[in-house]
């Protein structure tokens, strides 16, 4: 069994306090919250902390704050050559002081508050300066998911950006497509099968393969009567970039 003390009580923290109470190979013995009542829901009182002077000693650190606020917490735990670890995308390992042994555990995942989530199936991207400590860190990965991958900061920085792409900006573009239904008296639900059936597609086809739409089949016409229908300048130049970047990726294939 691992035990673990987690730092941090904002979406990643509360979504790995759930998933490590669910483990039976997991100790969770601590959570540090400066805010008590964001985490008192999930655990007992005598678990929660704001005194990092009280911190127990345990087999992992797990660091599951703002990037602004990872160095400064890092400097803060109590102890020396203890395996430290933050679950942030965009920051390397070397932002932990290095008092302690350091390391990434980065579930790859959006996370809201109060949207149940099956760890199991969540990508966790891990890295260490240390084998055992990789070693150590693969093990608490398959204890609440099945997939674990060995990835550097600098592969994870990519990843970060990666993901940027497929998952916020497309949800912008969620958000967006919302705008026009309502504005025009139609339900956003109904463009919901066709969501559902654009993601289905890439779990067989590759993203170019699936590629569909006026940018695609290059319709001029098409395309300038959308551009004539916005009335937004936000709208219309986003969907003017996006359909240049179609048209040119095409040119490249």
């Amino acid at each position: 069994m691992v035990s673990v003390v987690l730092i941090g009580s904002g979406n990643v923290a509360q979504h790995l306090i759930a998933a490590f109470l669910q483990s039976d190979d997991v100790e969770l013995v601590q959570v540090f919250s400066r805010k008590k009542e964001e985490v008192a829901h999930l655990l007992p009182n005598e678990k929660i902390t704001a005194d990092f002077s009280t911190l127990k000693q345990v087999d992992v650190y797990v660091i599951a704050v703002s990037d602004n606020a990872i160095a400064e917490v890092s400097s803060k735990i109590p102890f020396e050559n203890s395996l430290v670890v933050h679950t942030s995308g965009s920051m390397p390992l070397a932002i932990l002081d290095s008092k302690n042994r350091r390391g990434v555990f980065y579930p790859l995942q959006t996370f809201t508050k109060n949207k149940a989530i099956n760890f199991k199936e969540i990508p966790i991207c891990l890295e260490s300066e240390h084998e055992t400590d990789f070693i150590l860190l693969e093990k608490l990965s398959k204890s609440i998911s099945t997939v674990a991958y060995p990835i550097s900061s600098e592969q994870r920085k990519a990843l970060h950006v990666a993901a940027v792409f497929v998952c916020n900006f497309v949800n912008h573009l969620y958000e967006l497509g919302s705008s026009i239904c309502v504005e025009n008296q139609l339900p956003f639900s109904i463009l919901q099968p066709l969501i559902q059936e654009t993601a289905n597609k890439i779990h067989t086809l590759s993203p170019a393969e699936a590629q569909t739409g006026p940018a695609k089949r290059n319709d001029t016409q098409t395309i300038n009567a959308h551009l004539a229908f916005l009335s937004d300048d936000n709208q219309k130049e986003i969907y003017k970039l996006l359909t240049k970047s179609i048209i040119d990726h095409g040119k490249k294939l």
